[in-house]
């Protein structure tokens, strides 16, 4: 598979209210062309309630993703905010349709990273500890939720990448800093980069005017939904073009050395 059809959403999404925001993604996606992944924004199902109860909502939201990745017949990725020990992880959860005969359904997950210090987010949250790539036909896809955009290091492309998926409730305080960065990312990485946001104001009053956008490995933009509004947008990656501007620029080749530290 040479190419990756990939939906993204961008709407408004209702504070600790799972059933009111599977109704909203079920309304915007009912029309939805074929395509191979569905991207949900950070925390689809509650918001980003950091302080609040939500493990009742965690099950019923994986739940929804795998009933979602059957209808569509594609890989439906989101994160949830799951029980782990005294506090919660952010876990970008990757679901994909069940196949015939199958009882279980494949699930992979990614836990966030780097965690908001200036929002206490490390005290309600477990940070995560690994790196993850996902593979989906020809395509290596590296996983990152929000925050973890400012840190180009745990992003660097190893060459064993070739598109950054990024789901966020990132505020519309800081929304320059999220168009940037984005960019930068695929620039530096020469990767394709997905970048799921929301709309609205959360249940902490913080302001979210959406971003959701693909962007191309020259740090163009192909498609994105616009701003203050709920949306889709579905865009088709090619590899080969990919691997061609790879091969006629590879910059990886002089990268600095390093290794990740836990």
């Amino acid at each position: 598979m040479s190419t990756l059809t990939v939906s993204l959403v961008q709407y408004d999404i209702a504070w600790l209210a799972p059933e009111d925001n599977f109704t909203t993604i079920e309304r915007l996606t009912s029309d939805l062309v074929q395509c191979d992944l569905l991207l949900l924004p950070e925390t689809f199902a509650t918001g980003f309630a950091l302080k609040e109860e939500t493990a009742p909502f965690a099950n019923d939201a994986l739940a929804f993703m795998q009933r979602l990745a059957k209808r569509h017949q594609c890989i439906v990725a989101g994160s949830v905010l799951v029980p782990e020990g005294d506090k919660k992880a952010n876990r970008f959860y990757w679901c994909w349709p069940a196949t015939e005969g199958a009882d279980i359904a494949r699930v992979e997950y990614y836990d966030k990273r780097h965690l908001f210090c200036l929002g206490n987010e490390g005290r309600y949250v477990v940070e995560g500890t690994q790196r993850k790539v996902i593979e989906i036909g020809e395509f290596k896809i590296l996983p990152q939720v929000c925050y973890d955009l400012r840190f180009p290091v745990f992003q660097r492309n190893r060459n064993d990448y070739d598109v950054m998926v990024n789901v966020a409730n990132w505020p519309a305080a800081r929304r320059y800093a999220w168009d940037t960065l984005l960019r930068a990312r695929a620039i530096e990485n020469q990767c394709y980069v997905l970048a799921g946001n929301r709309l609205g104001d959360d249940g902490y009053g913080i302001a979210h005017n959406g971003g959701t956008v693909a962007i191309d490995y020259l740090g163009q933009p192909i498609s994105q939904v616009p701003d203050d509004q709920m949306g889709v947008i579905t865009v088709t990656l090619s590899k080969p073009p990919l691997d061609a501007f790879r091969s006629q620029f590879p910059a990886h080749l002089d990268a600095d050395h390093f290794q990740l530290v836990p």
